[in-house]
């Protein structure tokens, strides 16, 4: 059980350190700023499941608990996350988030649509973003 329990916080501390390293590289996501529309993250999902926004609006994604949170482009479907950008999406690569307060933003979002966003480390943990 020791051994066990050793091994999880080993794997814990390696994913969080991990994490913390490969931040927003590579994607259009940015950390702070107050532009467009916020979505409040509690500890295991977003506060709202869907978002509807205006065409050229971002989305400020904000994290209300010192949680980490892995976002990208797609969903969890079946238990199972399928990692997608729809057509026009913002590029969302496994952008980091975990200090009560801290935030990103997403976008903008230039073509009307449904797209979807997920955090990776929080199972079923979906966001639907309608664009109008």
């Amino acid at each position: 059980m020791k051994k066990l329990i050793a091994i999880f916080i080993a794997v814990s501390l390696f994913i969080i350190l991990t994490a913390a390293s490969c931040g927003g590289s590579g994607s259009n996501a940015g950390t702070g700023g107050n532009a467009g529309t916020s979505v409040h993250m509690g500890p295991v999902n977003f506060v709202q499941p869907s978002v509807t926004i205006s065409k050229g609006s971002s989305l400020n994604l904000i994290d209300d608990v010192a949680v980490l949170h892995i976002i990208g482009n797609g969903s969890w479907v079946n238990n199972v996350i399928k990692a997608a950008r729809e057509p026009n999406a913002p590029l969302v690569n496994n952008v980091s988030i975990s200090s009560a307060g801290q935030s990103i933003t997403v976008g903008p979002f230039t073509t009307a649509g449904t797209y979807h966003l997920y955090c990776s480390v929080h199972l079923n943990m979906n966001l639907t973003v309608i664009v109008q």
